[in-house]
């Protein structure tokens, strides 16, 4: 760094920490935003100011003087949280999950397993309020280190250890984004049975609507998540209102060991869903001061997650019932597809009806931004040259990937969805127990036994020999649990019909890989001291 740019460096760094006066005892005064300049000052063996990312870099300078976020991976100190309100974790999670794509899970509970509406919301209700406990309890981890969700991993599966999760949790922002974007577009296309613009069309709308939040940063996401939730709740609801006269809660019932095997297999896919943003959970609470009460954050997130799963994929489950009763509505769900059941709740309304079902499509927006914000720190764990790269360039390509992906794959929705949320129960039920019992058993749940500033430096962090077999003991748990239409595991087969099975794949991921840990840790640190 030239003579220049340390004196640059070192006069915002006083201006960002001495100005004005404050009570040392309020905790650190917050600086409100990050410079460019302090993050090329950080000794983390980036090169920021090399080559072609030292233009990019000049780039993200200029955009950051309007408030842009340049922050990646990069801890964020205490002296910088501008974040106050902890109850903004409800509005994030609640506006992330108001959306068609919830409703959609839902459907799958008659279409796919064949279940009735009471076991359909029972299961939506445990599975749910199961899944989302670590999201919620991880949500404050952000808050307590100022590091971003798969970063914090690092203590728990070691530097490299933690690119395999990364990688997962990459294929997992990119296939929820594509399952999300095809809905929505379906959703846009259903508006009118005349003048119907293309799925693609619709995908690239959403798309760019998407990447506007998630590219600017973290303070432009909650504000957007803030608000966004309002309209379709209130349009949900109109939902219910239209459709509940045609719901029969005896359609599709069952007993006995085949609807066991259907309640397994349907909770495994809610809980996929449910426990899904617990890869990101950490990524949304780092502005908040370090010592917000972690009970906040757990009851504003697991609030926020739950009031709109549980509501909204009930509609969607009752929804598939009700079309059993209505064959307009099965035509148009059969013509567009969960964005015609959409449109076909609203139809009552007409022209009403038809504004509403695009807001419906856009809701999606809110789903995806943080699978694309996220996705943009996630990438930069994979090595200094990553995170050389600025956040805000791969959420660009992330978005022309999954619009590419999105396009080829409208054909297939229900398939990649249910296949998506099982695979992603499976690995997020290891990586959790793993992250879990880190903490609790070998931290002892306190902070000040992690070393946070280390979080960048392979030798500080565990070897990951542990965490790399126990999570290898919990694919093999998943693998015989699992009950998929392309594979059924040796213990899947035993529950419900010989054929399909019953998928208990996260439950023996969870405890093959929870059962392992521990041991593994134990003489990993004994042996390598870390």
């Amino acid at each position: 760094m030239s003579q220049l740019d340390q004196r640059t460096t070192r006069s915002s760094l006083e201006k960002a920490t001495s100005s004005g006066t404050h009570d040392p005892e309020k905790g650190p005064e917050p600086v409100t935003h990050t410079t460019v300049v302090e993050l090329e000052a950080l000794d983390d063996g980036i090169p920021r100011n090399r080559g072609v990312f030292a233009k990019l870099w000049a780039i993200v300078q200029k955009l950051d003087r309007y408030g842009v976020e340049a922050r990646g991976i990069e801890r964020v100190p205490p002296t910088e949280r501008p974040q106050r309100n902890p109850w903004d974790c409800f509005t994030m999670w609640c506006a992330a999950n108001t959306t068609i794509s919830t409703f959609s899970l839902g459907t799958l509970g008659a279409s796919v397993f064949e279940m009735g509406l009471r076991d359909a919301v029972l299961t939506i209700m445990f599975f749910n309020l199961l899944s989302t406990i670590p999201v919620a309890y991880f949500s404050s981890f952000g808050a307590r280190t100022g590091l971003r969700q798969m970063v914090f991993s690092r203590f728990a599966f070691g530097y490299w250890v933690c690119m395999f999760p990364g990688v997962l949790n990459v294929i997992a922002t990119v296939g929820w984004s594509t399952i999300n974007s095809i809905v929505g577009g379906q959703t846009l296309r259903a508006v009118s049975t005349l003048h119907q613009i293309p799925i693609w069309a619709g995908i690239l709308i959403i798309a760019v609507l998407t990447l506007f939040p998630s590219f600017a940063g973290y303070k432009f996401v909650h504000t957007y998540e803030r608000w966004s939730w309002i309209a379709p709740a209130i349009i949900f609801f109109i939902m219910l209102g239209t459709g509940l006269g045609y719901m029969d809660q005896g359609a599709w019932g069952g007993s006995g060991p085949v609807e066991a095997a259907s309640v397994l297999s349907f909770g495994a896919s809610i809980f996929g869903f449910g426990i899904g943003w617990v890869s990101y959970a950490a990524d949304y609470t780092v502005n908040l001061p370090v010592d917000t009460p972690a009970w906040k954050i757990f009851v504003a997130t697991y609030a926020g997650l739950n009031i709109p799963l549980i509501l909204i994929e009930s509609l969607g489950a009752g929804y598939m019932i009700a079309i059993q009763n209505n064959t307009a509505w099965a035509n148009l769900y059969d013509a567009d597809g969960v964005g015609g059941l959409i449109a076909a709740g609203l139809s009552p309304l007409n022209g009403v009806g038809r504004f509403l079902t695009v807001i419906m499509g856009l809701s999606i927006v809110a789903n995806n931004i943080p699978n694309i914000y996220s996705l943009s720190l996630t990438v930069q764990i994979f090595g200094p040259i990553f995170q050389a790269i600025p956040r805000l360039f791969i959420t660009l390509i992330g978005t022309a990937v999954y619009i590419v992906l999105s396009i080829v794959g409208a054909s297939h929705f229900e398939e990649w969805l249910d296949t998506l949320l099982v695979l992603l129960s499976y690995w997020l039920a290891i990586y959790m127990v793993i992250v879990t019992e880190e903490h609790l058993i070998f931290r002892k749940g306190m902070w000040s036994n992690y070393a946070l500033d280390t979080y960048n430096r392979a030798a500080a962090q565990p070897v990951g020999i542990a965490a790399a077999i126990a999570l290898g003991c919990g694919i093999m748990g998943a693998v015989l649990g699992m009950a998929q239409t392309w594979y059924v595991g040796v213990i899947g087969r035993k529950i419900g019909d010989p054929v399909f099975g019953g998928d208990v794949g996260f439950e023996l991921a969870f405890c093959f890989a929870g059962l392992a840990y521990p041991p593994l840790r134990y003489f990993e640190k004994k042996y390598f001291g870390r």
